[in-house]
């Protein structure tokens, strides 16, 4: 009996790992399509506006950690109203910041805002899908879903390209591609009937860790957008292509070690292997960016980008950090201590702070301010992993 239990995990593993680099991949195409198809201008403003997409789903990651967690308990029912209530919630309140989006980013007028607020609907329902499903075990199903997804987003940026080369128009796209995939979604989870929403306190605790990460993964594109010329923006885009290459490299790692950094014994064992994992892949990464730069930079940014310098090897870096410190805020949050979610967030506001008041002229000043903020964090990271490892064993010897 363990032997075909044993063969459907392994099975199971594949399935999740082959569903997220798939998508990740399929990211990557539409971020290299936009790049080759739209002015620099044009490129640097889609890039800081599907940086706010990924900020945005935060609220969806965590309704599927609680949906995952809670489904047994409350039932798919009222975690599905759940999802509807803060889908709603999203929609209204990026809707209401659209004014302000539009006068922080540069943009021409206020429907890419509109339109960023129409695609993160459906995303954050389909967050309380994946949730559904995993809870329920149900890993086959879920790779579909996250496969799907990926398809829907990208293939309607895609056509959205096509028709009209805006941002608006990739926005569009992307919201009407990701909402007939809710369909789907909804249909995989057996077309639960929504109820009075329950489970909405540890969304909102869940909620907080993650923010502070994607944040931090997203920051500096947000910020460059914001303090350079529209051209050096668009070639900041290029490089931040690298670093999100170098942060998803490892991502399968900490996916599957993540429920064994629930024991701490097993924490222990598994985190110090799982970080020389990431910190090797990544490696590859930062030594090829340094090799090959101009080659990376015409790969990625195409013809109107081949003459830029742009430091790619410090994107790879940053994007290594960043691995680095999903795998120890992981840890953290698996044993209750919440330190290494305010050093996140203290990294946040030592990045805000770099860029806009000393490191802005340049390309290269922005990303050595994301370096700066990222490289201390995972120092500040050991030493908060170092500290939990020694005081059980201390705790031990009195």
């Amino acid at each position: 009996m363990a032997a075909p239990a044993s063969t459907t995990a392994r099975l199971d593993a594949l399935l999740i790992t082959g569903a997220l680099l798939g998508a990740n991949a399929a990211s990557y195409v539409l971020t290299i399509a936009a790049a080759r198809a739209l002015a620099p201008a044009v490129f640097g403003e889609l890039s800081a506006l599907l940086a706010l997409v990924v900020i945005g789903v935060v609220p969806a990651m965590s309704l599927q950690t609680v949906a995952a967690l809670r489904v047994t308990t409350l039932g798919p029912r009222p975690l599905f109203g759940l999802g509807l209530s803060v889908s709603a919630g999203m929609t209204v309140l990026t809707l209401l910041l659209t004014p302000l989006l539009t006068s922080l980013l540069h943009l021409n007028g206020p429907w890419p805002g509109v339109w960023l607020a129409l695609s993160l609907a459906p995303m954050t329902v389909l967050g309380v899908c994946h949730g559904l499903l995993q809870g329920n075990r149900r890993f086959g199903a879920l790779a579909l879903l996250v496969a799907l997804e990926g398809l829907g987003k990208v293939g309607g940026g895609l056509v959205g390209l096509f028709v009209s080369p805006t941002s608006t128009s990739v926005l569009a796209g992307t919201a009407v591609g990701s909402l007939l995939v809710v369909f789907t979604g909804w249909t995989l989870c057996g077309r639960p009937l929504p109820l009075r929403p329950l489970g909405g306190a540890e969304v909102l605790h869940t909620v907080q860790a993650m923010l502070a990460l994607v944040l931090l993964v997203n920051l500096d594109l947000v910020l460059a957008r914001h303090q350079l010329a529209p051209n050096e923006a668009g070639e900041y885009a290029v490089g931040a292509v690298v670093t999100k290459i170098a942060y998803w490299l490892p991502q399968a790692v900490g996916v599957l070690l993540l429920p064994r950094m629930a024991d701490a014994d097993e924490r222990r064992r598994t985190l110090p292997r799982a970080l020389a994992v990431c910190a090797g892949l990544d490696a590859l990464v930062v030594a090829g960016t340094a090799l090959f730069a101009p080659l990376g930079v015409s790969l990625i940014g195409g013809a109107s980008y081949r003459a830029h310098a742009v430091p790619l090897w410090e994107f790879a870096l940053v994007g290594s950090c960043l691995a680095l410190v999903q795998l120890l805020l992981f840890a953290r949050i698996a044993s209750g201590d919440r330190r290494s979610t305010g050093a996140v967030w203290i990294a946040v506001a030592v990045e805000v702070a770099l860029i806009t008041l000393w490191l802005h002229g340049s390309t290269g000043q922005v990303v050595t301010g994301a370096l700066i903020a990222t490289g201390s964090l995972v120092v500040a990271g050991f030493v908060i992993e170092r500290r939990n490892t020694l005081e059980p064993v201390a705790a031990q010897t009195r």
